[in-house]
């Protein structure tokens, strides 16, 4: 795949998941991730090896700038978990080349990085920095949800790889 179609799918996919970052209020752009999930691992596919890196980045940088009041945060929680779909990608072995892609290690790898990165982006912001409220009541849920949302995310978007995306030519 060429570069500029490797920037058109980054930018594409990176504003979709921006808007549903900046439309849904907080605390469901948390809990509901499923959009951003499915185009992190259909990224990751489509362009390779840093194709869910590339998204994650661009959108970070729009979210950041719809929300500058934690915009570093915005950035580099987006930009990381590009990076953890990409890297449980590659430590799953997922590759879009074959037939059709492992739907479970799509599910494990999509399920493991949208929990880590919940967990790491409540303990920096609520409990390392202090910059948000503590609210029990809200933490297992967001958790509980991110890692269900992550895990019907992998399932999807291998589905629509599989059924539909395979033979996309770009």
């Amino acid at each position: 795949m060429n570069r500029t179609k490797r920037l058109f799918i980054a930018a594409l996919f990176g504003a979709i998941i921006s808007l549903t970052k900046v439309l849904l209020p907080f605390p469901m752009d948390k809990m509901f991730i499923v959009v951003q999930a499915v185009l992190l691992a259909i990224s990751a596919l489509f362009i390779k090896k840093i194709g869910a890196t590339y998204v994650g980045a661009v959108d970070g940088a729009l979210t950041a700038i719809w929300r500058p009041a934690l915009g570093p945060f915005t950035f580099a929680f987006a930009f990381l978990y590009g990076v953890l779909v990409d890297a449980f990608f590659f430590l799953f072995k997922v590759h879009p080349n074959t037939d059709n892609v492992n739907r479970i290690k799509i599910v494990t790898a999509m399920t493991l990085s949208t929990a880590i990165i919940g967990f790491l982006s409540y303990y920096i912001t609520v409990v390392l920095l202090e910059l948000l409220p503590m609210e029990p009541g809200l933490a297992a849920p967001i958790i509980v949800m991110g890692s269900i949302s992550g895990a019907i995310a992998g399932y999807a978007a291998a589905y629509l790889w599989n059924k539909h995306l395979k033979n996309v030519l770009l």
